[in-house]
This record gives C-alpha cells, sequence and structure tokens, in this order.
C-alpha cells in the first residue's frame, strides 16, 4: 500500500449519519440453525433486568458513577482493528462498516462468524463521543461473534485495540435488550460528554419472515487506556 493510500485510509470519516437510520441495524439477523443437538435452543442469551443502566449513570452523571470516569481524556482519533470481551471468550477483528445504497447500517459478512464492525459515522472508539461497535449473533452454521452478549453483566470489560497501538478499556454499565419498533435511539447514540461504546447485536424473538425483534445493546464508558 502507498503512503498516500495509507493517509487517506486512517484519515476521520467526514461523513456522519442521522442516528435513526441505525434503529434497525442487524435486525434482519440470520436463523439459527436447529441441529437436534439442544445446545442453542433456547436462543442467545437475554440480559439480566438487574443488567439495565441507571439512568443518572446513561446521562454522563458523574456522581451517580462514583468513579471519576468524566474526567477522563478522551484519545484522538484512530482505526480500531480488534475488540475483546474476555467474559465471553470474545476476540475478533474488526472491520469499517457504513452505509450501504439504501442508507442502512451495513454489518460484516455473515460468512465470518467471528468479525466484528465498526460504524465509521461514529467517532473512534477512545475520542470524545459514542463509538458504534455491531456484530451478528449467528449465522447459518451456528453462533457468531456476539452471541453471548446479552450475558454480559455491570463491570465486564470491553478491550477495542487501535491501530495507533493503543488499547481503549471501556467498563460496561448496562446490557438492555430493546424492541426494534421502540429503539430509542437518542438514548443508545448520543454523546455523553465522555468517550463511551455500544456494543450492538441481535436479540429477542426470532421468526423466519421478520428475522430477530430487537438489539441486545452493551453500554460502556472509557476506564483506561493501554
Amino acid at each position: 500500500m502507498y503512503a498516500s493510500e495509507l493517509a487517506e485510509e486512517e484519515e476521520r470519516p467526514r461523513k456522519r449519519a442521522p442516528w435513526g437510520v441505525l434503529a434497525l441495524v442487524l435486525l434482519t439477523g440470520l436463523a439459527l440453525i436447529r441441529n437436534g443437538s439442544g445446545e442453542f435452543d433456547a436462543g442467545p442469551p437475554r440480559p439480566a433486568s438487574a443488567a439495565a443502566s441507571d439512568s443518572r449513570v446513561a446521562a454522563g452523571d458523574s456522581a451517580a458513577r462514583g468513579d471519576g470516569a468524566a474526567g477522563r481524556a478522551p484519545l484522538p482519533y484512530a482505526v480500531p482493528d480488534r475488540v475483546s470481551v474476555p467474559a465471553i471468550q470474545v476476540d475478533a477483528p474488526i472491520m469499517p462498516v457504513g452505509l450501504d445504497a439504501d442508507g442502512w447500517v451495513g454489518a460484516p459478512p455473515p460468512e465470518d462468524p467471528n468479525l466484528a464492525g465498526w460504524f465509521t459515522g461514529s467517532v473512534s472508539p477512545g475520542e470524545k463521543g459514542t463509538a458504534v461497535v455491531v456484530g451478528h449473533v449467528d449465522n447459518k452454521q451456528g453462533p457468531a461473534v456476539f452471541y453471548g452478549l446479552g450475558a454480559l453483566e455491570k463491570g465486564s470489560e470491553v478491550e477495542v485495540h487501535r491501530r495507533d497501538g493503543k488499547t481503549a478499556v471501556f467498563d460496561v454499565y448496562g446490557i438492555e435488550l430493546f424492541e426494534k419498533d421502540d429503539f430509542p435511539g437518542d438514548r443508545v447514540y448520543a454523546s455523553k460528554g465522555s468517550p463511551e461504546l455500544r456494543v450492538i447485536t441481535c436479540g429477542g424473538g426470532f421468526s423466519p419472515q421478520n428475522g430477530y425483534e430487537g438489539n441486545v445493546v452493551v453500554f460502556a464508558r472509557l476506564a483506561g487506556v493501554r
């Protein structure tokens, strides 16, 4: 790759999409094949009610957090290249995803189950604002990268490795399941004034006609940098 091409690749994306288009991201998830083993017959795990984010925390109330996260210095822009979630054994490369020809958010190719996508219409993970990482819950072969996302608990960590050599470490403060017809886009995506991350996959009930009925959303804030 020539230096000019590399510089272009690393340049901050200029186009920002309206957050409303993200309300339908990944909602046409693929059916998980039932092979009779019973291992996956219950479908992907759903977040526990106790894992819902506190509204004060979601609004950026540092007193409610009590951890000084509001003072965490944001990182400069850098393309992310890997995400790991140790609590659910996720360690996956990240590819950039944008809007498709119809104006919807793209997703990583479903044929690769261990691949996540960073939505380039959001900030990069660690920057001031809300970064968005998406991934499939399953494909035709079985569970995919974020199958276990609904099983996360508050206090879990999400690590995003960036091309500038830094790793942004995010602390999970909420995991919730939202129906596609009542998706709170502003609450999920709006900037809280500090570096935050949302990790999103399909969830809820499933039908062959409409795919998954909702999205599992992980709310996390920058807790450290390595």
